[in-house]
């Protein structure tokens, strides 16, 4: 994050702004989705990009027509960064190391068309899934 961004990147504006959108797209890449894919999305993207000369205009930095929803990969293409850096997590749920492609979302599979079953809490707490 850049010097002059960090202050606007932890106000009360931009975290009720970025929760607010992230619902708003139900929570998936738009990229991927219009692909056919559904994929959680992690990062809220600004289309035009914030400079020094536009952090302070809410109709850039907080306005829903210059957001979106982004996965890491699609952010990353979009800025042309090298791969994933940060730890992640693969499908069945084992940690992958920096560098490793950025798996396309733990609930979701890429050949899927519809999202998996999300494994649910029973009384006792204990994960259940339908069927298993």
């Amino acid at each position: 994050m850049k010097e002059y961004a960090k202050a606007f990147y932890t106000s009360e504006a931009w975290k009720k702004t970025r929760i607010a959108y992230i619902k708003r797209v139900n929570g998936l890449c738009e990229r991927c989705k219009a692909a056919g894919e559904y994929v959680p999305g992690k990062i809220v993207h600004h289309k035009k990009h914030i400079t020094p000369k536009n952090i302070n205009d809410p109709r850039i930095t907080l306005s829903f027509g210059n957001l979106e929803l982004l996965c890491e990969d699609c952010h990353n293409k979009e800025h042309k960064r090298k791969k994933n850096s940060r730890y992640s997590f693969a499908a069945d749920g084992s940690l992958l190391p920096p560098g490793t492609d950025t798996p396309r979302g733990s609930l979701f599979s890429t050949t899927e068309k519809e999202p998996r079953e999300i494994p649910q809490k029973n009384a006792t707490g204990r994960t259940h899934i339908e069927g298993g």
